[in-house]
């Protein structure tokens, strides 16, 4: 989860009442776009969130944050133009259209962009949510999370405790030139907790359910109590106390089964971002960076072992980067990444799949807030489960290897291709059973080497949706979250070493 900032309980701005989607406002300010551009789009966004903190059993922040405004973007020729403003009104919108039409005026010449074709979205839809998180009071999110953090303190050793929570409420309109006219709300929750170990200037730490905003998913109050972090709260505090003492990973090359947390994150790193085709079209080579795949590559680079299986899903229930429509009116959909382990298709938006010729989107624009334009992000990138049974069946089927469990640390360069990462926790491995605890373990490849390697994917009953909260990207920058499934995975000849 996400630092929370000031020591001290802080209330730092009130959230703003729900207003409702300003509808013909939008139908008429994109109606007076389309006389002056070839394409238009007005999206209305209202977001509210609220993270609460404590650490070592005192409040820490509150932070209670809202933003509503309108985001005009028009096509006129060959350039695009996007202007924002929090004013809602016939007068603010447009002067808002003005100013986009005036940027996109100011775009270098250039071909005409022929956008895929989209049919008109048309309706309202809301993510599953049984309990509102506005209807929690504060004082039993604070009671959880005091609860929590105390029951971590298991060993004066553990240092420092820390519990936090997570919501966020964001309603969506958007209106275009093309005929689409839908509404989403999304409301995210999540929880979790952390403790650190110190002794003899040696820190470790363990978290649950993981780093990142592990513990998200698009749902209400409902997830964070069946997370259970009061109950979960004695092991991690144990875990980081142990890891003190264990011995430093042994360096070498090794069998290696990932958690399927790890895993999550490794999925983010070196096959979502490498298959985001603005990146492979070097559309983000001056920030985010581009990817060791080619535009040639689709359809046929080997990728990974034939077990390598990935979609992009954004009608996974639970999922952080689940919707209806994405933010061009896109349809939600299933789609094939990988199959068998050979490229298959690429995360796009109208604009990079226009680029390649592509006959249609794929479904992947996303806009963090109304002031920032929709660019190809990930939906929920998944590896497929496998057939490997449970965690279990696959360390006996294991005879020597190790498990990583939990992300410390991860490194990996500009083109998705050269990694590292570290764990919290590894396992030894041998003869079918775990062994003796490591610390400040890592494990290093190169994607289509690590990825050709796995050899190892468990069944369905293991395979669980990890968040992602972190994910940085674009120009101005945004932020995404977003979610991967997987279950846990076995990768044969891994290098592993001290992090």
């Amino acid at each position: 989860m996400t630092s929370l900032g000031s020591e001290e309980l802080r209330d730092r701005a009130p959230v703003a009442d729900g207003a409702d989607p300003p509808t013909a406002l939008l139908r008429d300010v994109v109606g007076r776009a389309s006389q002056r551009c070839r394409y238009a789009e007005a999206r209305w966004v209202d977001r509210r969130a609220e993270e609460l903190g404590v650490v070592n059993g005192h409040p820490r922040e509150l932070a209670q944050e809202s933003s509503r405004g309108v985001g005009i973007r028009v096509l006129a020729g060959s350039g695009w133009g996007l202007s924002a403003t929090a004013d809602v009104s016939p007068a603010g919108l447009g002067r808002a259209l003005d100013r986009a039409l005036a940027i996109a005026g100011t775009q270098p010449a250039g071909p005409e962009l022929s956008l895929p074709p989209v049919r008109p979205a048309i309706g309202q839809w809301s993510s599953p949510c049984r309990e509102d998180p506005s209807t929690i009071s504060l004082e039993t999110k604070l009671a959880l999370l005091v609860e929590a953090d105390a029951a971590l303190r298991t060993d004066r050793r553990v240092v420092r405790s820390e519990a936090e929570c997570l919501s966020v409420v964001t309603r969506r309109a958007l209106v275009t030139s093309d005929g689409t006219c839908c509404g989403q709300t999304v409301t995210e929750c999540g929880a979790g907790i952390r403790a650190f170990a110190v002794e003899d200037g040696d820190v470790q730490v363990r978290s649950y359910p993981g780093a990142h905003g592990a513990g998200v998913a698009a749902a209400g109050w409902e997830h964070v109590r069946a997370l259970d972090l009061p109950g979960q709260a004695p092991r991690v505090g144990e875990e980081a106390v142990a890891l003190l003492s264990a011995p430093a990973c042994p360096s070498g090359r090794k069998a290696v089964i990932l958690h399927d947390e790890q895993l999550a994150l490794q999925i983010h790193e070196s096959i979502g971002h490498a298959l985001e085709l603005d990146r492979i079209l070097l559309g983000e080579a001056s920030y985010a960076g581009t990817s060791w795949v080619e535009a040639g590559d689709i359809g046929g680079l080997r990728y990974g072992s034939d077990l390598l299986e990935v979609t992009a899903d954004a009608t996974l229930a639970g999922g952080l980067g689940t919707f209806a429509w994405d933010d061009e009116g896109v349809p939600a959909a299933r789609r094939t990444l990988i199959a068998g382990g050979v490229l298959e298709g690429a995360l796009s938006d109208r604009t990079s799949a226009a680029a390649l010729g592509l006959q249609a989107s794929g479904g992947c624009a996303r806009a963090d807030g109304f002031a920032r334009q929709p660019i190809v992000r990930m939906t929920n990138v998944s590896l497929e489960p496998g057939e490997a049974g449970t965690l279990e069946d696959l360390i006996a089927d294991t005879s020597d290897g190790l498990y990583l469990e939990g992300n410390r640390s991860w490194s990996i360069d500009d083109r998705r291709l050269h990694f590292q990462f570290g764990t919290e926790m590894a396992r030894e491995i041998k003869r079918g059973r775990l062994g003796r605890l490591y610390r400040n373990a890592s494990y290093a490849g190169v994607t289509p080497t690590f990825w050709g390697s796995l050899d190892a994917v468990c069944s369905a009953k293991a395979w669980r949706l990890w968040g992602v909260l972190n994910c940085g990207k674009g120009e101005p920058g945004q932020i995404m979250h977003v979610s991967h499934g997987a279950a846990p995975a076995r990768f044969r000849d891994t290098e592993v070493g001290v992090a």
